[in-house]
Parts: C-alpha cells; structure tokens; sequence
C-alpha cells in the first residue's frame, strides 16, 4: 500500500502537471515535464516537498538539495514544509516568496514579486483558502492570519488582517501632488 504522503505527491502531480481530464502516469508526467518549460519548477517543488515530508535524514537532504537549486535556477523560494493544495500556478516565477508557515488551499495564482511570511510568532499560520489570486508586488505579512475562499487580491497590495470569502482586496493610496512653483 502506497503511503498517504505518495498518493498526495500522485495527486497534485496529476492535477499540475498532467491534467486532470487525463489518466496518470509517470511517462505522461515525465513528456509533460520536458515540453513545458513552466510546469518544471512545481514538479521539482512537488518531489523537494514530497522528500521532506517523508522525513529521515537522506530524505531531508535530497529535499534541501532540490530547493536549494530551485531557488538559484527560478529566484522563487517557497519554503519546504509549506502545505499547498493540487493547483498552484505562478504567472511568473522571479522573487516569490511563500513562508513554510502556509496552509494554502487549491487553485492558487501568484504572480511575481510577492511574499507571504508570518511576523514573528513561532507557531503562527497564514491559511489561504481555495481559489485565490494574488496581485504582483503583493505582501501578506502576519501572524494568524486567514485569507479565504474565492478572494483577489490585487496587485501591490498590502495584507495584514483577516480576509473574508468572496473579497476583492487592494490597498488604496491617494497620490497628493503639490507644484513646487507655489
């Protein structure tokens, strides 16, 4: 019997990589991976996470070996321990940054530039639910934080507090131009 954490690894792998409308198999995962070029940094981030979850020392090595090279290759750090749902999707993948105090639900899209970290509580949580989108240039920065379903949160915004389902949020700045001939 293959372990809960395996059929995790099989089932997001199927969903992000080979599609669920199709069967999965390693052969399909492995062609998918060749001919696109944007599916390869969450395939690798799938087996980096699927190694540190499985635990042992060789394990956790192979593990931080793999994300270490991710992280010089694409410039996206996502921590390893982050739990994330089948269905990530990033628009482009330079300077993402994702805590490995997230718990985030499927069907999420990130676009570049953005951060999602905890303050400083050692046992804190940001938990974003399914469905979400983030904006570019974005920062959600908490302690206990939870973002939920069916929530956009726009670009170069800035996230410290609860966010309810079915938002759209974004951080309002009025520009305030004085001339300098007064």
């Amino acid at each position: 019997m293959k372990s809960q954490n395996y059929q995790n690894l099989i089932h997001c792998l199927h969903v992000e990589i080979v599609g669920a409308n199709h069967k999965f198999t390693w052969g399909r995962a492995l062609r998918r991976y060749f001919r696109n070029h944007n599916i390869r940094y969450i395939f690798w981030w799938r087996i980096a996470s699927y190694f540190f979850h499985k635990g042992g020392s060789k394990n956790d090595r192979k593990a931080y070996r793999i994300n270490r090279k991710l992280i010089s290759r694409y410039g996206i750090e996502i921590e390893l321990g982050a739990s994330i749902a089948p269905g990530i999707s990033f628009a482009h993948f330079q300077g993402t940054v994702i805590s490995r105090a997230s718990v985030i639900g499927k069907n999420f899209h990130i676009r570049q530039n953005t951060t999602i970290g905890i303050k400083q509580q050692k046992n804190s949580k940001i938990v974003i639910g399914d469905n979400v989108t983030i904006g570019a240039n974005s920062c959600i920065i908490g302690d206990n934080l939870t973002i939920g379903n069916n929530v956009t949160i726009g670009a170069m915004a800035f996230i410290n507090k609860n966010i309810p389902d079915n938002c759209v949020c974004y951080t309002s700045q009025t520009l305030n131009i004085k001339s300098l001939s007064q």
